[in-house]
């Protein structure tokens, strides 16, 4: 009998975690993702990309309303594959990792646009700059996982992103692509 009473709690919590919705258990696969960037520097297209971010995800298709995403980047992560150039990335000019070492995105609204697109609303902010901005995004389902891909433009001045003489746009662009690949375990179906 005193075994049935440790046993009851045990049992109604795993019960409990069981009937949990699809979304309370989502997990970004960090080794199967990736957030890039690309800008002209004197009209010569360069790639870069972050190799340390993290995102809390609650995505539910059915309600997109309760749909969230926190997004949170390492910038000290970030790389052009050159280890001069990655040196200077984290000085106060270009990044100032010292002072801001993490950029977020925090999403407002999920809006469907239909055949596994949606746009998603949020706030961005890098270097202490924050901005309103739109995500157009792709999800596909292959077996448990769920991959959201897209591309948005971001405007590096607007971030002070390239300060001083770095902020003259003929050396370096102040349009920059952002791309990315999230790839998630436990979203429900699409």
């Amino acid at each position: 009998m005193k075994l049935s009473k440790h046993l009851s709690p045990l049992i109604l919590s795993t019960l409990a975690l069981m009937t949990l919705p699809a979304g309370a258990q989502q997990k970004l696969l960090s080794a199967q993702s990736d957030i890039g960037f690309t800008f002209k520097q004197m009209g010569v297209p360069v790639e870069g990309r972050f190799k340390k971010f993290d995102a809390q995800v609650h995505f539910d298709a059915a309600k997109l309303t309760a749909s969230t995403v926190n997004l949170i980047v390492d910038i000290a992560s970030a790389t052009l594959g050159t280890p001069e150039i990655d040196a200077e990335l984290p000085k106060a000019p270009w990044f100032n990792t010292a002072k801001f070492p993490q950029a977020t995105f925090a999403s407002s609204a999920f809006k469907s646009l239909g055949a596994g697109k949606y746009e998603v609303s949020g706030k961005l902010s890098v270097k202490g700059q924050s901005q309103n901005i739109v995500v157009p995004l792709t999800m596909t389902q292959v077996g448990a996982n769920t991959t959201a891909v897209g591309v948005f433009p971001i405007k590096r001045l607007a971030f002070k992103i390239g300060e001083n003489e770095w902020a003259d746009t003929s050396m370096v662009a102040d349009d920059v692509q952002v791309k990315f690949k999230l790839t998630l375990s436990g979203v429900g179906k699409l």
